[in-house]
C-alpha cells in the first residue's frame, strides 16, 4: 500500500520514473569503497529508515530519524554523488526511499541495510524490514508498557498487529484493538487482543469509550495508521 501511495504521487516529492519497493530480503552481491560492515554473501534486509550511526538522532535512545538517511528519504538518488544507479537506454531511473526493492538487483546505502542470520528464509523475513519492525519497535522501544498494563492499539493492519505482538511480549494484561473493520478482531486475537472497539459503534469519542472500559484510562496507546511513517 505504501508503494501504491507513492505511485499515485500522494507522498512527498513525486519523482518519476523510479523503481518502487521497500520490503525485501537479499544477498549482498558486492560492496563499495570504504564499506566494512558487510561483505559479499551476507544476508540483509533493506530498511528505508537508515542509520548513519553518527548523528544526534542515531545516538539517541528516543529517536531514529537519522539526519543523513531519514530526513530526505525520498531523494531519488544516492547520497554520495547525487546520481542514480539505475538507467534505461542511457536515461536515469530514480531510486525509491533508498531501497528500490522491485528490482532483481538494487544499490543501497550501507546504513540502510541490516545484516541478518543467513539461516533465516529470505522469502519470509522480508516483512521484518518494514511493517513488523515498525509496530514491534513502537511498542517495545517507545511506548514501553509495563507488565500487567492496559494497552490500546489504533489500527489493526500489519503494523498494528506487530505493535500488538509487542504489547503481548511486554506482558500487557489487557490489549484493546481499535479499528473501523470488525472483521479484523478474529485475526487480532492471535496477537493478544483481549477487547475490540469499533468507533462506528459509538456516538461518543473513542477515547471516552476506552476510559469507561478501563475505569480511568489506558496505560499506553500506540497509533498504527497511515503509510510509511506508521
Amino acid at each position: 500500500h505504501t508503494d501504491v501511495y507513492f505511485w499515485e504521487a500522494k507522498g512527498q516529492t513525486p519523482v518519476f520514473p523510479r523503481i518502487l519497493g521497500h520490503e525485501a530480503g537479499g544477498t549482498v552481491e558486492s560492496v563499495g569503497e570504504g564499506v566494512t560492515e558487510l561483505v559479499p554473501g551476507d544476508h540483509v534486509l533493506p530498511v528505508f529508515t537508515g542509520e548513519c550511526k553518527d548523528c544526534a538522532h542515531c545516538k539517541s535512545e528516543e529517536s531514529n530519524l537519522c539526519d543523513l538517511l531519514r530526513t530526505n528519504v525520498d531523494r531519488g538518488v544516492m547520497i554520495g554523488d547525487g546520481q542514480s544507479r539505475f538507467t534505461i537506454n542511457g536515461r536515469p531511473i530514480f531510486h525509491f526511499v533508498g531501497t528500490s526493492t522491485f528490482s532483481e538487483y538494487t544499490v543501497i546505502h550501507v546504513g540502510c541495510l541490516a545484516k541478518i542470520n543467513p539461516e533465516a528464509p529470505l522469502d519470509k523475513v522480508c516483512v521484518l524490514s518494514c511493517g513488523i519492525s515498525t509496530g514491534l519497535g513502537a511498542t517495545l522501544n517507545v511506548a514501553k508498557p509495563k507488565k500487567g498494563s492496559t494497552v490500546a492499539i489504533f489500527g489493526l493492519g500489519a503494523v498494528g498487529l506487530a505493535a500488538m505482538e509487542g504489547a503481548r511480549m511486554a506482558g500487557a494484561s489487557r490489549i484493546i484493538g481499535v479499528d473501523l473493520n470488525p472483521a479484523k478482531y478474529e485475526q487480532a486475537k492471535k496477537f493478544g487482543c483481549t477487547d475490540f472497539v469499533n468507533p462506528k459503534d459509538h456516538t461518543k469519542p473513542v477515547q471516552e469509550v476506552l476510559v469507561e472500559m478501563t475505569n480511568g484510562g489506558v496505560d499506553r496507546a500506540v497509533e498504527c495508521t497511515g503509510n510509511i511513517n506508521a
